[in-house]
């Protein structure tokens, strides 16, 4: 690098294209020119302005690109492992809506996303399937342990398939946290079930969007929409007074005092945002890996600007 001088990072666009892939060197996952246009955090950056910055870097050798692909690493194995993942993806896809359709058909559950890597088109051979849940107010607990006991009892606790981590209730929808972490995952969920309350959820989320603000809504024209069988409207009829608030208390309770016996080692603040648990919110997140990615993409930041 002698004799080359660093990266204009006073420059809104270059700034933003870097900490783009820098956020995504994370996951040593390239990305196209087109996503890298869509993640920009500048808001008056045009895709002609972010491609003319992308050349720039590469020209400098500060970005490298492969068949397409840009990142801030020389190396070329970097796309094909995107690629093999991308293909996995794709097989993965069809079987996560035949899970959000199962459980869209629980109980109180009135929408369902897909989150996690499998929303960015990517799936590694040790992902799962990751499912954000919207419930009704009031119940997000007790159809939370009905989704649990399912998987437990008849999926033999498999995770592969039917991840079901963060469930939030129709009254609870804006996310609290709001970082770069975050805001992706926000604008990165992928409706699979319920497609009405996706445009309640961006609505509500509305700070990710002004984070990201290339970064289209999801199509939603074959997302189905919320509905209720035989047994859904039965079990929620029979459920809907006293008893079945008492049932959501006591399914908080011990689900929560069950999580502090298990991770007690966890300090409260960390707690309290890995392992959220409100009436409205609950978050299954134990490894913390919100906090790992936004150190990590620090430190590749700070790397990448020397």
């Amino acid at each position: 690098m002698a004799g080359i001088h660093p990266p204009n990072v006073e420059c809104p666009t270059e700034s933003a294209v870097i900490q783009t892939l820098a956020y995504f060197e994370v996951f040593s996952y390239p990305l196209t020119k087109e996503e890298i246009f869509a993640f920009c955090s500048h808001p008056y950056a045009t895709e002609e302005d972010v491609f003319d910055s992308l050349q720039n870097l590469v020209e400098q050798g500060f970005a490298f690109q492969f068949r397409g692909y840009y990142q801030l690493k020389n190396d070329v194995s970097w796309v094909e492992n995107r690629l093999d993942c991308n293909h996995r993806a794709d097989k993965y896809l069809p079987i996560a809506r035949r899970m959000a359709r199962l459980i869209g058909g629980f109980p109180y559950v009135r929408a369902v996303f897909v989150s996690g890597s499998l929303s960015k088109h990517c799936m590694r051979p040790d992902s799962d399937i990751d499912f954000f849940v919207v419930t009704v107010p009031g119940r997000l607990w007790l159809a939370r342990t009905l989704l649990v006991l399912f998987k437990k009892v008849l999926l033999l606790n498999s995770h592969k398939y039917f991840c079901v981590n963060y469930f939030v209730d129709t009254a609870h929808l804006e996310i609290e946290e709001k970082n770069l972490f975050t805001a992706t995952e926000s604008v990165t969920l992928l409706p699979m079930w319920g497609h009405e309350f996706y445009h309640d959820f961006c609505r509500a989320n509305l700070w990710a969007w002004q984070r990201f603000p290339h970064f289209a809504l999801r199509s939603t024209t074959e997302v189905p929409a919320y509905s209720r069988g035989f047994f859904k409207k039965t079990m929620e009829k029979i459920l809907k007074g006293k008893q079945g608030a008492w049932l959501d208390r006591k399914a908080m309770r011990f689900t929560v005092g069950f999580w502090k016996r298990k991770f007690q080692s966890m300090d409260a603040d960390t707690f309290d945002v890995a392992l959220k648990s409100r009436q409205g919110v609950s978050k299954h997140h134990p490894l913390h890996f919100q906090q790992k990615v936004l150190e990590r993409f620090e430190e590749n930041l700070r790397g990448n600007r020397h």
